[in-house]
């Protein structure tokens, strides 16, 4: 299936929820049918966002709160003191049931809700109705058929994240496929780093022991680790015992076999849905209401059901499993967290060539002492890592928009080392760059190079793919059976804002 769309044009003057402006808001939108995995990591690299199955690109330079696309490099990712604080404040709520007193300090003011239309439902709804045309995906899939375009789908894969005793295993109860995490192994002899720091006698005692250990294997000890017959990882074990707990070792930490609390993590595909989306999804949705009631203050009677699905499980994502890809697939997905059988969060995220994208998420108020905003921006970096072990271009974890006008929003820049799209070359520049220019102004072009442009702007206009009367044609054959001289300028606005690779391969609808 190709990417279908209908261009909706400039929506200007609404209300922004960031600095409470009335009209500040200014952003481009199109309505997606059905989108690539590619088209839309191409598209999510010039600075567009989905909402649903809504798609739209904020209007940077007129807009009152720029929104800026921002990606953390999980290969690199070292978790902060206080991401650690976070971690380990669940790992002692898992193995010994502690609840920490007070607030909870960590835990941002809001989770990842920064969608330029999130609570708008009544948009989303019109548009869906609007839009969402059962016979328009049969015309686009008889003249795709026509031309030979047509892909076999696979049915998707689950995964199921565990942590308990035995620390993380993936695999679910559903007659799918399951897969091996390779988590971050430890030496076999030495001091266990999981305990608190042993008195200075036993130190010094051990330091010769390691010593000695080292004389008779210079090779130290990763080698004797491998022949034990683990598997290589891309997190090697840690050589020196003052070497820093990795992210992995933080999150899977074994707990006790008495321990207070199980916690399960599963990915389920949520479009198409599969089988053990579908048998949660009235689960998931109760617990979408409490998050909105209580957190966000909504009446008990907003959001329904429907309203739900459009905005959180609705997705234009086509499903894709390649062979070179992850073992899940690219697409759409809900990532479950179960606590002692039930859900009490829910993050959704897309899986696309190059990325983990985060979408939303919400939980159960009760658990907010847990700071589940930052334990999932962890858990989901972590799962980008394990990714990129079989996919290895799937590098980077898309966290949405960077904000720096709204305090509220800024937190996501704590996630380092992490970068900003330029808003007008589309080139990403590290964050610390970007910061200095950002305290002086709104609105920055990060890319310092002034010669430098756009490298896949619109050159060739008359390449773009239309959709009309159930035939694909290029824009130039379109153009000459219009007369409206508006039709024009909203087709070269929506193919300056796609570029031209997008352009060519996306197919847009005109009726």
């Amino acid at each position: 299936m190709a990417s279908v769309v209908e261009y909706k044009g400039l929506r200007a003057g609404y209300h922004c929820g960031y600095c409470d402006s009335k009209e500040g808001k200014a952003s481009c939108g199109m309505w997606a049918h059905s989108m690539t995995v590619q088209d839309y990591q191409d598209l999510i690299d010039r600075g567009w966002r989905r909402s649903g199955k809504y798609v739209y690109k904020p209007v940077m330079n007129q807009t009152c709160c720029p929104q800026y696309t921002i990606r953390c490099r999980p290969l690199q990712f070292q978790p902060s003191k206080s991401h650690k604080k976070v971690l380990k404040k669940m790992l002692k709520f898992l193995a010994k049931g502690e609840v920490p007193k007070g607030s909870c300090e960590d835990e941002p003011m809001d989770s990842t809700m920064d969608d330029a239309v999130v609570g708008d439902f009544a948009l989303i709804n019109k548009l869906d109705i609007q839009c969402d045309l059962k016979t328009l995906s049969d015309d686009v899939k008889e003249s795709l058929e026509s031309e030979g375009k047509n892909s076999k789908k696979e049915e998707p894969h689950e995964l199921l994240q565990a942590q308990d005793s035995v620390g993380e295993k993936l695999g679910s109860g559903e007659p799918s496929h399951s897969v091996k995490v390779h988590t971050v192994p430890k030496p076999g002899k030495g001091a266990d780093l999981s305990k608190p720091p042993c008195r200075k006698a036993k130190e010094i005692r051990k330091e010769r022991k390691r010593l000695k250990r080292m004389q008779q294997n210079p090779a130290g000890e990763l080698e004797g680790f491998q022949a034990q017959g683990h598997p290589p990882s891309l997190f090697p074990p840690k050589a020196k015992s003052n070497q820093p707990k990795s992210l992995e070792d933080l999150i899977f930490e074994s707990l006790p076999e008495n321990a207070s609390h199980k916690l399960e993590v599963r990915v389920v595909r949520s479009s198409p849905p599969s089988s053990q989306f579908k048998a949660t999804l009235l689960e998931s949705y109760q617990v979408y209401k409490r998050y909105q009631m209580v957190i966000h203050k909504n009446s008990p009677d907003t959001p329904t059901e429907s309203q739900f699905t459009r905005f959180l499980c609705s997705s234009p994502l086509e499903a894709e499993t390649p062979p070179n890809g992850p073992d899940c697939g690219y697409g759409s997905f809900h990532q479950q967290y179960w606590l002692d059988g039930k859900i009490i969060a829910v993050g959704v995220i897309d899986i696309l060539p190059n990325c983990v994208s985060s979408v939303y998420l919400y939980y159960d108020p009760d658990y907010s002492f847990l700071s589940l905003g930052v334990y999932s921006a962890l858990r989901e970096i972590a799962f980008t890592r394990q990714l990129h072990e079989k996919t290895s271009q799937l590098s980077y974890y898309y966290m949405g928009f960077y904000i720096h006008s709204c305090p509220k929003m800024k937190y996501k820049g704590q996630y380092r080392p992490s970068d900003l799209l330029c808003p007008e070359t589309y080139v990403w520049v590290p964050i610390e760059q970007c910061l200095p220019s950002l305290e002086n102004s709104k609105y920055c072009r990060f890319n310092q190079d002034p010669e430098a442009v756009d490298e896949d702007r619109s050159t060739e206009p008359d390449r773009l793919q239309v959709f009309h009367k159930r035939a694909i044609m290029p824009y130039g054959v379109y153009k000459k059976q219009q007369k409206d001289p508006s039709e024009e300028a909203a087709v070269l606005q929506y193919a300056s804002l796609v570029g031209q690779k997008c352009s060519e391969r996306m197919l847009l609808f005109r009726n």
